[in-house]
């Protein structure tokens, strides 16, 4: 599903990700833990096309993603990639399925398909009763639900979680990793996820752990 190698990025003298690949295999769930600062946004970023390395590979789907013109690797991360993040990103002023339905939209579906295919996401992740709701009525777990069905609905190949959990209580969190695994059961859906929660951690197929900017360790949950 996806195979990195020999990434590097350096920012000044500083070197973030030193030498690192991995590959990752369909509906894998692997974690990524480590202290602040050992490079694992970095590594997330580089492996999701938000961010180029300064020397290495990315592919995802047998495709080097990083060797494409700027607007087909867009269009490519919008297909085959999802996003989420420790904040939401929700747009206030929109319901549920319409924030939801946004990456469609970018594709050019039209709107009475978008909030169809949203509204069918928001029900497997558990939301069918609160699709018109605006995110200032949703709670947080719910919130990060929305953001989750979001990265879904254009149906990646991976998604990349960077502390989807950070912002929420151990109750919710726990419930929020419970729905990974739901996914990748119920979809064959793949993820990789940073958290720094050791608990949740184990609750992945494989853990890896970066320290300054290096893989020093995998582990098989």
């Amino acid at each position: 599903m996806l195979s990195a190698k020999h990434l590097f990025k350096k920012y000044a003298t500083f070197t973030v990700v030193n030498d690192v690949s991995l590959d990752v295999g369909k509906g894998e769930i692997v974690s990524i833990v480590g202290p602040s600062g050992a490079g694992k946004s970095t590594l997330l970023h580089l492996l999701g096309g938000l961010d180029k390395p300064d020397s290495g590979s990315v592919l995802i789907d047998n495709t080097d993603m990083l060797q494409l013109p700027p607007k087909k690797q867009a269009a490519f991360r919008n297909a085959h990639i999802g996003f989420v993040f420790q904040f939401h990103h929700l747009l206030p002023e929109f319901s549920a399925a319409e924030n939801v339905s946004v990456p469609l939209w970018i594709k050019g579906l039209n709107k009475k398909e978008a909030l169809k295919e949203a509204n069918a996401m928001l029900d497997i992740v558990g939301l069918k009763s609160r699709t018109d709701h605006k995110p200032s009525e949703l709670s947080g777990g719910e919130q990060q639900r929305v953001a989750i069905a979001r990265a879904l609905v254009t149906r990646p190949s991976i998604i990349m979680a960077d502390e989807p959990t950070g912002n929420l209580d151990s109750e919710n969190a726990q419930l929020v990793h419970q729905l990974f695994l739901q996914l990748r059961d119920q979809l064959g859906q793949t993820f990789i996820m940073i958290t720094h929660n050791d608990a949740l951690a184990k609750m992945t197929d494989r853990t890896l752990t970066m320290q300054d900017g290096v893989i020093v360790n995998h582990q098989n949950n």
